[in-house]
């Protein structure tokens, strides 16, 4: 098979980061299967899994582990692929003419490499500007969340975010830097476990030089209690 021949090459682009696409590559008939048919049919390839790793799937411990993946692959981390998903992020007139930028700094971002299927963990930093509508401070989380939710390279989840608040609030006034620690490479390969990476997709105003710079100072801002 052509996919043999390429193995080691497909190992190198991993290893190397390498996304293929903004979007998430996705099949046409993604959604063919109901979550109860993928749940099902992910359980029993888990089972294969375990099964060929040695492990004995009549333990206790073990013996639910094929569907507790599935599960959680359907429901859970890779929610984010079903578009039914996507939050409604209704958006408000600007009555109070609030003018500057708007910035949700810190949201806690879980993610999944899409080439080893390990963690990414980080934080999100989002900032827009108005030209006329707003959204409610939640709904900036749940569209970070929502994109984060499938397997994922860094650079498009960045781009994701702000693609879809520009497409929301009507302008081309929005920012997002993502700073995040990916277990692939702290937990294999390299075991690096101090270096995190950082992304930042700037569109707009935000692209000036000002606009950029004081929307960093933001984030550097810090927030007690």
């Amino acid at each position: 098979m052509k996919f043999d021949n390429n193995i080691e090459e497909f190992d190198a682009y991993g290893d190397d980061h390498i996304g293929s696409a903004t979007d998430t590559p996705m099949v046409t008939d993604a959604f063919k299967l109901s979550d109860e048919e993928k749940i099902k049919s992910i359980n029993g390839n888990v089972r294969q899994i375990m099964e060929t790793l040695g492990l004995d799937l009549t333990d206790d411990s073990l013996k639910g582990t094929p569907n507790r993946v599935a599960k959680m692959f359907v429901k859970e981390i890779f929610s984010g692929l079903n578009p039914s998903n996507k939050p409604k992020a209704s958006t408000f007139d600007n009555k109070y003419k609030y003018g500057e930028m708007l910035v949700e700094k810190n949201i806690t971002l879980y993610s999944t490499c899409e080439h080893h299927f390990l963690p990414i963990v980080g934080r999100a930093h989002v900032a827009y500007i108005s030209k006329g509508n707003v959204v409610g401070l939640s709904k900036m989380n749940r569209i970070v969340d929502y994109y984060a939710k499938r397997p994922q390279v860094q650079e498009r989840l960045t781009m994701q975010i702000v693609k879809e608040l520009q497409a929301v609030l009507g302008t081309e006034d929005v920012a997002c830097i993502i700073d995040a620690k990916h277990l692939c490479v702290n937990a294999r390969g390299i075991r690096d476990i101090e270096s995190s990476t950082v992304t930042a997709e700037f569109g707009g105003k935000f692209k000036e030089k000002d606009t950029r710079r004081e929307f960093i100072e933001y984030i550097k801002l810090e927030t007690q209690f």
